[in-house]
C-alpha cells in the first residue's frame, strides 16, 4: 500500500481498506510489527517530557515517577490492543445491521491508535496548549478511522446510523478505559 493511500484511510471508506483487508495480516503479526513498536512511542516521549521540561510544562509535572508511569502506560497500550479488538468485534456483531470478522476487528484495533501514537511526538515541544491541540486532533482522526473502517470492513454497510452508533460505543469504551487509567496514574 502506498503511503498516500494510507493517509486517506481516516477520510474515506473506499480507498485502501479493501487492500488492507485482502492482505489479511495475522493478529500476532499485527501485534509484533505494528502495535508493539508504535506503543513504545508515547511512553518514551512522555518520559522525555517529564524528565526534561518539569514544571515548565505543567505544574506538578516534574514530581512524578516517570519510570513507573511510562511502564504502566506501555503495558496498558499493549493490553488495550487486545481489549479494543474484542470490543470492536462484540459491539459490531451485537447489532443486527452490522457484522465484522474477528481478523478485521483486530486490523481496525491496530490502525485506530496510530494517530494518537504519532501525536505523542508533539511532546518534543514544551507547550501544553500545543500538545492538547495535537492530541485532540489525533483523537478526531482516530474516531474517523473507526467510522470509515467500520464502513469499509463491515457487511451491511448501508446502515449508516448503526455504523455511527457502533463508532460512538467503541470510542466511549476506549475513552472510559483510558480516562480511568490516567486518573489513577496521575493520582499516584
Amino acid at each position: 500500500m502506498r503511503a498516500l493511500t494510507f493517509l486517506k484511510l481516516p477520510f474515506t471508506h473506499r480507498e485502501g481498506w479493501k487492500e488492507l483487508q485482502a492482505s489479511s495480516p495475522s493478529i500476532p503479526l499485527l501485534a509484533w510489527l505494528v502495535v508493539l513498536p508504535m506503543s513504545l512511542l508515547p511512553p518514551v516521549m512522555l518520559y522525555y517530557a517529564g524528565t526534561h521540561y518539569g514544571d515548565a510544562f505543567m505544574a506538578g509535572f516534574a514530581d512524578r515517577e516517570w519510570r513507573f508511569i511510562t511502564t504502566i502506560i506501555f503495558l496498558a497500550e499493549i493490553l488495550s490492543f487486545f481489549v479494543i479488538g474484542w470490543v470492536i468485534y462484540a459491539v459490531v456483531n451485537g447489532t443486527e445491521e452490522l457484522s465484522i470478522s474477528y481478523q478485521d476487528a483486530y486490523l481496525l484495533a491496530t490502525l485506530v491508535p496510530l494517530p494518537l501514537f504519532v501525536a505523542s511526538l508533539a511532546l518534543l515541544v514544551p507547550s501544553l496548549l500545543f500538545n492538547v491541540v495535537v492530541i485532540l486532533s489525533g483523537l478526531g482522526i482516530s474516531c474517523s478511522l473507526i467510522y470509515h473502517g467500520l464502513q469499509a470492513l463491515c457487511t451491511h454497510q448501508e446502515f449508516d446510523v448503526a455504523t455511527i452508533s457502533a463508532t460512538y460505543t467503541i470510542m466511549a469504551a476506549s475513552a472510559l478505559g483510558w480516562g480511568i487509567l490516567f486518573a489513577v496514574i496521575w493520582a499516584y
